[in-house]
Parts: C-alpha cells; structure tokens; sequence
C-alpha cells in the first residue's frame, strides 16, 4: 500500500519491501481477508486488502457505491440473451471477434482507416477520429481521478491493451488474421500499417500527459511460444513497438510489456525494443530472463494453480522461491501472472499474501 515503493520499483530503485502488480479478481477471498463485503462496499474492502498487504500497484473505486451481485454458478444468461462467464466482480467478454468477417476476401477488403471510431470495440472504447490533443486531455483526466481515488495507497499507471497485433487479431479474429499473416504477408504489411495510425495516436497523446508509468499490451504468444516465428514479428510487429515506446521513453516514463503465455523467445527482442521490463505468464522461464535482464523489470512468476490447491506448504514454498528471485532485483514484483480469478480457494489467496508478507523484505 505505497504508491512511492511502486514508483521506485518501477524505475528499478532500491525498495524496503517486494512490491505487488496484482490483478484479483476474486471477491470472496477479499471478504474472507477483510471481513468488508466487496459487493456492498468495493472501496473499503478494496482499501482494507491493499492496505493490509504491500499491493502498490492497483486502482481503486472512487466510492462504495454498490455493485450489483451477480447469478450465481460459472455462467449466466446477460441482458443481451447470451451465455456469458463471470470473471470476479465483472464479465468476460465474448470472444467473438471477427464476427462479421465470413472469408479472407472479406479481411483483404477492409480498410482500417475507415473505422476509427472505436467506442463500441472492446477493450478499446476510444473514439480514435480524435487529435493527439484531444486524447491527451481525455487521459490526463481519467489518470487525474484515479491519482485522487488512490491517494498515496497505490500507483495508478496507463495502458493500452491494443499496441498493434490485437488490432487485426481482435477485429478479424484467431483463424483469418492467422491465415492473413501467414498466406498474405504484403497485404498484412498494409493492413497493420492502417491500424498503426490508431495506436500511434493513443501513444502520442499517452506522452503529452505527466503519468509516471505504462503498461503495453499486446498477446504475441501463448502458452508454447510466440504466435507468429520470431522473423515474422520483426518484421512486422517490433518496429512498432520500437516507434511507440519511443514516445514515451523520451517523455521519460517507464514502460512494460504485458502479454499472454511463454514469452521465452520474444523477450530479448521485445527488451531490445525498448520496454523497461515484462509482465507475462509462470509459463516463462523467469529465472533465465532474471539472469540476462536484471536491471529490468519482472511480474509474472506467480502461479494461480498452486494456489488453487490450497495447500499451505506448496504456496509458502512457490513465494519463498519468488522471493529469492526477486530480493535483489529491484524492479521485480510479486505477481500471480495468470491471475487471482473467481475460483481460487479463498483460504489460499489468504496464504499466498501472507508469505508474500513473510518473505517480501529486501
């Protein structure tokens, strides 16, 4: 509960404790360690949870007002009718992209730039016809309400969940963005350079703002490896990531790589691109990445599946080993990579937190 510790780990400065950059989405094992029912009050118990442990990265609500529960079991019908799965105090989303797109013929017709208007597209929820300017202003008031509703507690960063390969993945969805990468490389070339106009405006106006900390998004990989081959991604994914980042580096803010599964074989190439450190999945092999990029920084050793057994033993020995990890690594962060989700015991949540107390002094 310390917004400066989150800040120093960031920028990789010497710090009392490990920090957190957790991701809960458990609501009952906030009740069970707070006693605050996170429905009726989600600022209090939000608040009495990160005040308890050293959770510096997080965001809090501005206010208790209530959050509607919802159906009970795994899934639910929504208002629109559809099956729908609960993720904590929220739903996922559908994961029906590309939807409207039938064949490739369909994906080679499209032109981006033709539909920047984004607000209806989630996660995206950005009307990207706007200036740089503009933007800027819109971001800075949304970092400013978060800043106020944190207080001292906790770093609110920025993001962007779209660098530049959720974009035609998320608007062609899985098979025919693979087939239009794989079968078609001068018209992905295009068709990733149009979508590039959106997120290098949502990159411009993110470094005109005075945030500390970004964090960029981009699903690259899976649980065996990069999506595309290395070679494919150099050529048409780094250079991106090289120009957007750069914004913000020369802004002076600290910017990490977010991404899904085993990013073994990206990792050095996505340093090299400029990222001040990565948040991934247990899949990777942090120990290796902690021996070549130790002045970088590392969230994502953590594991939810060992948490998931409850067994108090096995979750005291997985952070006890993240911790030795992390001691000397200043920009490293306690981090349950793939997530603390509804379905954890709360009782094992309760104890990856309190070894996290236990182990977590440098």
């Amino acid at each position: 509960m310390n917004r400066e510790r989150a800040l120093k780990a960031f920028r990789r400065e010497p710090t009392d404790r490990i920090p957190h950059g957790e991701m809960i989405s458990n609501p009952d094992a906030i009740q069970y360690i707070t006693g605050i029912d996170p429905w009726e009050k989600p600022r209090s118990a939000q608040k009495a949870l990160i005040t308890k442990y050293a959770i510096d990265v997080w965001q809090l609500p501005p206010d208790d007002t209530p959050i509607p529960k919802l159906p009970e079991g795994e899934t639910y019908v929504d208002e629109s009718g559809r099956a729908t799965a609960k993720w904590g105090q929220e739903k996922t989303w559908h994961w029906d992209w590309g939807k409207q797109f039938k064949t490739i013929d369909d994906v080679l017709k499209y032109e981006p730039l033709k539909h920047m208007d984004c607000r209806d597209m989630e996660p995206v929820g950005l009307d990207l016809r706007k200036s740089v300017d503009e933007l800027a202003k819109d971001f800075q008031e949304k970092l400013n309400k978060n800043r106020a509703a944190n207080g001292n507690l906790a770093l609110a960063h920025g993001g962007f969940y779209n660098t530049i390969f959720m974009w035609p993945l998320l608007t062609f969805g899985w098979e025919l963005f693979l087939e239009l990468g794989a079968g078609y490389p001068e018209e992905c070339a295009r068709i990733i350079a149009d979508f590039s106009e959106f997120s290098r405006k949502v990159f411009k106006a993110w470094a005109k703002t005075d945030l500390e900390v970004f964090s960029s998004h981009d699903d690259i990989c899976y649980q065996a490896g990069p999506v595309f081959s290395p070679s494919w991604l150099r050529k048409h994914i780094y250079p991106y990531y090289e120009e957007f980042w750069g914004y913000l580096k020369e802004a002076g803010k600290v910017v990490f790589f977010v991404c899904d599964g085993n990013v073994d074989q990206v990792a050095d190439d996505v340093i090299a691109c400029g990222a001040d450190g990565i948040l991934s999945e247990p899949y990777t092999n942090w120990r290796e990445y902690a021996k070549k990029h130790p002045d970088k920084i590392l969230m994502g050793n953590g594991d939810n599946r060992v948490i998931k057994t409850g067994d108090k033993d096995a979750i005291y020995a997985m952070v006890k080993e993240m911790a030795e990890l992390g001691r000397d690594m200043p920009g490293f962060f306690f981090c349950v990579s793939n997530h603390i989700t509804w379905d954890l015991p709360p009782e094992g949540v309760k104890h990856y937190f309190d070894a996290a107390e236990k182990y977590g002094q440098r």
